[in-house]
């Protein structure tokens, strides 16, 4: 039997569905009605609630800090997803285009165990869990997400890095009959493909998470599908989506944003409240959702787990 202690940072249980859907099936269950009413009464109960159903296996989140979570149709209709579209509200209704079957990742360089495995097979070797974690953009928006997946130490684990590996880098899929912004070539919004990276004791860090789903359901697609990176004390560009290559490396990565624009995106791109961007302040953010804005936490709200990660930086220079 497998013991779970739940780790600090992990964010009540009844905040994994919105309290209103909540509350209705606790009182629904309290009238018996589930031993008597179909199955599909119960989907569309749930289909009302504009929720997926619960397709996954995993291990559930706790939440402590009683972080209000967003709705499913926030969560799926608010993306960056600059290979389909610059348009935010745009991305879920072109997204249908990726095709994410026989989904193949690349695990390779400087690791014992290098491996080309497809995604189905990958999942299978790791516990899925639920982490509830808040998501932060560097544009000023935020929102919290129920990740389904697996953690990304597990996967260091696995592939066994040699000590000369210092940094992990992530590449996003490139197929121009997917991705609309990568048929324009030279043209497109940014340079292909998408390009991530974390220092190794970074992606060691248990809050680091490769998610495959949200909301007990496979990922969608303009969140990322079919695996993408979640590092929650980072600002969100740093969450790389539509991994299929992982690289393990000797030399920091230059991470696409960062290659476009030096001057206002760094390797690390810490949450921090005290560091503006060059064209607005980082203090506060806009939940989605919501219509007042609030304060922006250091680390995202994760100093206590990460800081540590930064003992004698100057997070002002390395941004």
């Amino acid at each position: 039997m497998n013991i779970i202690k739940k780790k600090a940072w992990q964010i009540s249980e009844n905040e994994v569905t919105p309290k209103e859907l909540f509350e209705k099936r606790r009182n629904f269950l309290k009238l018996g009605a589930a031993s008597i009413v179909s199955s599909g009464a119960i989907m569309e109960l749930l289909a009302k609630e504009d929720l997926p159903k619960i397709t996954l296996d995993f291990i559930k989140d706790k939440n402590p800090d009683n972080l209000k979570l967003n709705t499913f149709e926030q969560i799926t209709s608010h993306n960056n997803f600059y290979e389909f579209t610059t348009k935010q509200s745009g991305v879920k209704d072109i997204a249908h285009t990726l095709k994410t079957d026989n989904w193949t990742v690349t695990i390779d360089g400087l690791v014992e165990n290098p491996m080309e495995v497809n995604l189905d097979d990958l999942v299978k070797m790791f516990t899925i869990e639920e982490r509830i974690y808040r998501f932060r953009c560097v544009e000023g928006w935020s929102m919290v997400v129920p990740w389904n997946g697996f953690s990304l130490a597990s996967l260091i684990k696995k592939v066994k890095p040699l000590s000369s590996a210092k940094y992990v880098r992530f590449e996003t899929l490139v197929d121009p009959d997917i991705f609309p912004d990568q048929k324009r070539g030279r043209f497109g919004v940014i340079d292909y493909p998408y390009i991530e990276g974390l220092r190794i004791d970074e992606a060691m860090n248990d809050l680091s998470f490769l998610a495959t789903g949200l909301y007990g359901d496979v990922m969608p697609k303009q969140n990322g599908a079919p695996i993408r990176l979640v590092v929650p004390w980072k600002y969100g560009f740093k969450s790389i989506k539509s991994i299929v290559k992982i690289s393990f490396v000797d030399k920091e990565p230059l991470n696409t944003w960062q290659k476009e624009n030096s001057r206002e995106y760094g390797f690390f791109a810490n949450v921090n409240p005290n560091v503006d961007h060059p064209r607005w302040s980082q203090k506060k953010e806009r939940v989605l959702g919501s219509f007042f804005k609030q304060d922006t936490l250091m680390f995202n709200g994760y100093e206590k787990e990460v800081a540590s990660l930064y003992t004698g930086m100057d997070l002002r220079k390395y941004i």
